[in-house]
């Protein structure tokens, strides 16, 4: 009697342009440090990629503590963006990141268009695989570049010009949460070359001490993020993913497989996540694993066949 051949497990690999993933579970930019911190815990390289803290051209301070607060099933942070800069990033952290077998993604952040291409023709010449343009940042008291991603024609002209002096590299563009018409920025994006998009960022957002009645963060305002802002995140993601055809990259409250699969039914490519990571520093690996089940289950053999499936 002869046994039954098992079926092979889904391929949960998905394209971002030319840059192609072992699966859709990405390391949210500020969770997962500069990628090596979580090591132990979480390897890089099972990810399907790991995207680094925000990094400026020079190191920034940041803003004074308090940080971080509790909100109602999420949390407010106004870490201000703290760095140590590209330089000590390129010259400490890539490398042994890169030998982990991590698909790399270098999230950066400017306070002038100009920023921006400088920091994007540094990392053209690099082992990073990608870049990610931050332009969205709700939390600094001076943001200068980082409000531009709410103006279409500065989102145009930033992302145009990191595209070029990225001479090739994927570039993603990280859209604000609270625009508008976010599905014209998406496209605007697209217009300028951007490889794919990544949405949505914290929205802005303040915590109170009622004794004091002073903010409960030093900076004053922060970023909301978890589970709060996750119909808001599914919501944009959907409308991005039908107006461009360019690969949308989900993010917002995502605390577990079946958070991740929701945006890849509302039309995500991949999916990063963020708090979830600092509730529990596993849970990416947790999530690919699930994932497969959930697919297998289903008889489901990739992310293809789910992926924009919404029914409106």
């Amino acid at each position: 009697m002869t046994s039954r051949p098992a079926a092979a497990s889904p391929d949960l690999g998905v394209s971002l342009g030319p840059l192609r993933l072992k699966n859709p579970v990405m390391a949210a930019s500020g969770t997962f440090g500069y990628g090596l911190e979580l090591a132990g815990l979480c390897p890089p390289g099972a990810l399907g990629a790991v995207i680094t803290k925000g990094l400026s051209l020079e190191p920034w301070k940041g803003n004074p503590a308090p940080r971080i607060a509790e909100a109602a099933g999420g949390l407010l942070n106004a870490i201000g963006l703290e760095n140590v800069g590209l330089a000590a990033f390129l010259e400490k952290s890539l490398g042994p990141l890169k030998a982990t077998g991590a698909t790399v993604g270098v999230n950066v952040l400017g306070r002038t268009p100009d920023d921006y291409a400088i920091l994007s023709r540094t990392l053209s010449d690099t082992a990073a695989d990608f870049i990610e343009l931050n332009v969205s940042c709700p939390n600094l008291r001076h943001p200068g570049g980082l409000s531009l991603g709410s103006d279409p024609d500065a989102l145009s002209r930033i992302t145009a010009q990191s595209v070029k002096a990225a001479a090739g590299k994927p570039v993603v563009v990280k859209l604000p949460p609270l625009v508008t018409d976010v599905a014209d920025l998406a496209r605007r994006a697209e217009e300028a070359g951007a490889t794919a998009i990544s949405l949505i960022n914290s929205l802005p957002g303040l915590s109170l001490d009622l004794e004091t009645r002073r903010p409960s963060l030093g900076n004053g305002p922060g970023g909301l993020s978890g589970p709060p802002v996750k119909p808001l995140a599914l919501r944009q993601v959907m409308l991005c993913s039908r107006a461009v055809s360019i690969p949308v990259i989900g993010l917002g409250g995502i605390m577990g497989h079946l958070d991740a699969l929701e945006f890849i039914v509302a039309g995500a490519t991949a999916v990063q996540v963020g708090t979830g990571i600092l509730v529990d520093p596993t849970l990416p690996l947790s999530m690919i694993r699930d994932m497969s089940d959930w697919l297998s289950r289903r008889g489901l053999q990739d992310l293809g066949q789910l992926r924009g499936s919404l029914r409106l």
